[in-house]
C-alpha cells in the first residue's frame, strides 16, 4: 500500500512538473509578436528596404526567430499572387502588417481595417488614400515615404548636359508613385525652360525599344523610383551606355546597375526607419493612427565610375546638387 501511494505521488509530481513546462513553453509562445510581410517585386531597392525593416526591428529588441516571427511574401509583380497573398497574410491574424510598395500597401489596406500596418517604399501615402494626413494618419497605416528630391535630381542631369535641349522621362504610367515624381519633374524642367519627352512602359517587356527610342532623341534621360524601371535597370544601362546618352536614376540602387548619377534615397536607412516605427506599434507605445507618416532621412549621392568612363565622362566633374 506504502508502495502504490508513493508510486501515485511520483506520478503526480512528474504530471505537475510537464504541466508546468508545457505552461512555460505556450507562455513564451504568446510572447512571440508575429508580423506578416508583403513585398511586390524583387528588385535591389525593395530588397534593401526589408532588410532593412529586420534590422530596425533588431535594434529595438525584436529579433526574427526569438521574439518575433516574420513571415514574408514576394508578389513578384503579379497581381493574382499579391491579391492571394494579402488573403493568407491576414488570415493569419498577425500583430502587424508590413507593405513594401504602394501596391502592396493598399493590397493589404483595403483587406483589414483592424491589424496595424506599416508601409515603405511608397512615395505619397495620401494621393494613395492610405493615410487621412502625414502628421496624423486616423487609420491603421503608418510609415515612411521614399519620395525622392526630384527638383534636385533634374538640377543634377542638366549639369552634367548644360547645353541639353530635350531630357527623356520614361516610367509605367500604371504606379502612382512614379506619376507623382514624373509631374514634380516636368514643372522643374518647365521653370527652366527644357523640353522633355515622356514615354511610358507597362511591363519590363517594353523597357529596351522605349529606352532605345528615348535614347535617340534626347540629351539625358531622367528615370524616377519606378518598380518596373527598376527591375530592368541593367536593360536600360546597356541601352544608354551604348547611346552614350547620361542617365540620372530616383534610386542610388538602380544608378549602380545602369545609370550615371543619382542623389537619392538610401533604402536600407529608410526600412530602418519603418522598423523602428514597427517596434513602437509592437511594444504598445502608440497606434499607426498617431504616428506621424516619415520621409526619409538619409539622402545619399553617388556617381557609377565605369558608366561615367563609358560615356568618356570624369566622374570627379559630377558634384552632389546643393
Amino acid at each position: 500500500m506504502k508502495k502504490m501511494l508513493l508510486c501515485s505521488l511520483s506520478v503526480l509530481g512528474l504530471l505537475t512538473l510537464a504541466a508546468c513546462g508545457n505552461s512555460s513553453a505556450d507562455s513564451q509562445k504568446d510572447d512571440v509578436k508575429e508580423i506578416g510581410v508583403l513585398q511586390l517585386v524583387e528588385h535591389d531597392s525593395l530588397d534593401q528596404s526589408y532588410e532593412g525593416f529586420v534590422d530596425g526591428l533588431a535594434e529595438e529588441g525584436f529579433v526574427d526567430g526569438e521574439n518575433i516571427k516574420i513571415n514574408y511574401q514576394n508578389a513578384q509583380n503579379n497581381q493574382d499572387n499579391l491579391r492571394s497573398m494579402t488573403e493568407n497574410l491576414i488570415k493569419e491574424d498577425p500583430d502587424l502588417l508590413l507593405g513594401i510598395t504602394t501596391a502592396a500597401a493598399q493590397s493589404l489596406a483595403t483587406m483589414t481595417s483592424d491589424i496595424p500596418i506599416v508601409v515603405t517604399s511608397v512615395t505619397d501615402l495620401k494621393t494613395a488614400k492610405l493615410v487621412d494626413n502625414y502628421k496624423k494618419p486616423g487609420g491603421n497605416v503608418t510609415g515612411t515615404s521614399n519620395l525622392s528630391p526630384v527638383k534636385k535630381q533634374i538640377e543634377l542631369l542638366l549639369s552634367i548636359v548644360p547645353d541639353a535641349k530635350k531630357i527623356g522621362m520614361i516610367y509605367n504610367s500604371g504606379e502612382i508613385n512614379s506619376q507623382v515624381q514624373i509631374d514634380i519633374a516636368k514643372e522643374v524642367l518647365d521653370e527652366k525652360g527644357v523640353d522633355y519627352e515622356i514615354k511610358t512602359v507597362t511591363s519590363t517587356n517594353d523597357v529596351q525599344q522605349v529606352a532605345e527610342k528615348v535614347a535617340a532623341s534626347c540629351d539625358g534621360i531622367y528615370v524616377p523610383t519606378d518598380n518596373t524601371m527598376a527591375s530592368a535597370a541593367t536593360i536600360t544601362g546597356d541601352v544608354v551606355k551604348e547611346a552614350k546618352v547620361p542617365l540620372v536614376y530616383g534610386a542610388v540602387s538602380e544608378t549602380k546597375l545602369g545609370g550615371l548619377a543619382s542623389y537619392g534615397v538610401n533604402y536600407h536607412d529608410l526600412g530602418v526607419q519603418t522598423g523602428k516605427m514597427a517596434a513602437k506599434i509592437l511594444n504598445g507605445e502608440a497606434e499607426p493612427a498617431d504616428i506621424p507618416v516619415e520621409h526619409a532621412k538619409n539622402l545619399e549621392f553617388y556617381v557609377n565610375p565605369e558608366m561615367a568612363e563609358a560615356l568618356g565622362i570624369d566622374p570627379n566633374s559630377i558634384k552632389k546638387p546643393e
